[in-house]
C-alpha cells in the first residue's frame, strides 16, 4: 500500500483554500458575510491563539448558506481536477490511500473517481462543523492504525515534514514540493 497525503502533494495548491477562493466567486453571496470572522481567526491563528480544527470549522461557516453541497462540489471538481499531478497519475495504485486533513465531503468525489481509499477529516457539509480531532499530524497514523491494522506501508509520500509521524510507518517515505519528489529528510 502507497499513502499519499493530498494537499500541496498530489493536488496543488490546498483544495480547502481553494475551494474556498470557489465558492467566493461561484457564492459570493453564502461566503462573504462571513469573511470578516474568518480573516479575524487567520490571524488568531497565525499567532497561535487559535487551533487549526477552530479556524477550519470558521473558514467552512459558510456551508449552512449552501444550497446543494453536493453540486457544488461536483462542479468545483470538474474546474479544478487538473491539479492532480501527472506525477501521481502515472503512478497510482488500487490500493492507494489518501489520508488528509481537508474535509471528507470535499475530497470523497476525487478520490471515488481515482479509485483510491480515503481518510480525511470529517466535517458536515451542512454545519461546517468537524465532529473528533482534525486529520493532521499524529492524527493521521492514529486513524490510519485504526483502519488498517495490519497494514505494510511501502511509500508515503506528503509536503510536510509535520507527517514525519505517518513517514516512520513506510518503508520508503518522499517529501514533494510543487509535484518534484526528494528523499524524506532524516
Amino acid at each position: 500500500m502507497n499513502i499519499y497525503d493530498f494537499d500541496k502533494t498530489i493536488f496543488y495548491p490546498d483544495s480547502s483554500a481553494t475551494f474556498y477562493r470557489y465558492c467566493l466567486k461561484t457564492i459570493p453571496r453564502a461566503v462573504l458575510p462571513t469573511v470578516p470572522r474568518s480573516l479575524a481567526a487567520a490571524l488568531r491563528y497565525r499567532r497561535g491563539k487559535l487551533g487549526a480544527k477552530e479556524l477550519k470549522e470558521q473558514l467552512f461557516s459558510f456551508l449552512p448558506a449552501v444550497g446543494e453541497i453536493g453540486l457544488l462540489v461536483s462542479d468545483f471538481w470538474r474546474a479544478n481536477e487538473h491539479r492532480i499531478g501527472a506525477w501521481y497519475l502515472a503512478q497510482k495504485r488500487d490500493d492507494d490511500l489518501i489520508i488528509s486533513a481537508s474535509p471528507r465531503f470535499l475530497l470523497a468525489p476525487i478520490c471515488e473517481k481515482l479509485g483510491v481509499s480515503l481518510i480525511a477529516t470529517e466535517m458536515d457539509p451542512r454545519t461546517g462543523r468537524i465532529s473528533g480531532e482534525n486529520c493532521h499530524d499524529v492524527e493521521k497514523p492514529k486513524r490510519f492504525s485504526e483502519r488498517y491494522p495490519d497494514a505494510q506501508v511501502e511509500r508515503f509520500y506528503s509536503d510536510s515534514l509535520s507527517d514525519a509521524p505517518m513517514a516512520e510507518l513506510s518503508d520508503r517515505s518522499f517529501l514533494v514540493k510543487k509535484h518534484r519528489l526528494f528523499p524524506w529528510p532524516n
